[in-house]
């Protein structure tokens, strides 16, 4: 039976979000985070590694090395913007280009006001949750940050949350 993994580097909007949907779920969770843990409303060490004690830190403070480390680490990785989000966050658009050119990793850009998006995301993580059958599948959550797209933290929970009471009782 194959098991769902959330992978997430602890950063205020959509990697929070996808963090409290495991711990709400009860989905195990992993990822890394800058040293420090630092996050944008956590920016003394322990830092976010307080709240979520499953993530490690990378040897760089860059947050750029968490990103790249959360897809080379993921086996599909979920980028969830709002309207604006690509313009805001070039941290989001760095994830993708990492997906894409770097590591190769299956991806999927998600705008959130798409009312279709959770059960088009559910339908191909179960195709590849097919292609696996067994073992565990990981899946990467980025995208930006609450200061860059405000209230994006809260939408990103309600959609990750659809997603899987679809997958984990549907």
């Amino acid at each position: 039976m194959l098991r769902w993994i959330i992978r997430s580097g602890g950063q205020t909007g959509v990697d929070r979000a996808a963090l409290e949907v495991a711990i709400g779920r009860g989905i195990p969770y992993v990822g890394w985070c800058p040293r420090g843990g630092l996050a944008e409303d956590c920016p003394k060490p322990p830092g976010i590694r307080a709240q979520f004690p499953n993530l490690v830190e990378t040897p760089s403070a860059d947050p750029r090395q968490r990103t790249a480390w959360n897809v080379r680490d993921s086996h599909v990785t979920v980028i969830l913007v709002d309207e604006q989000g690509w313009r805001r966050s070039r941290g989001t658009r760095f994830t993708r280009t990492v997906a894409e050119l770097v590591y190769v990793r299956p991806w999927r850009v998600v705008t959130l006001d798409n009312l279709d998006a959770p059960s088009q995301i559910v339908s191909w993580l179960e195709q590849l949750r097919l292609d696996r059958r067994e073992g565990s599948l990981v899946v990467n959550f980025a995208g930006p940050r609450e200061s860059q797209a405000p209230g994006i933290q809260s939408q990103a929970r309600r959609f990750i949350e659809a997603v899987f009471a679809e997958l984990l009782e549907g």
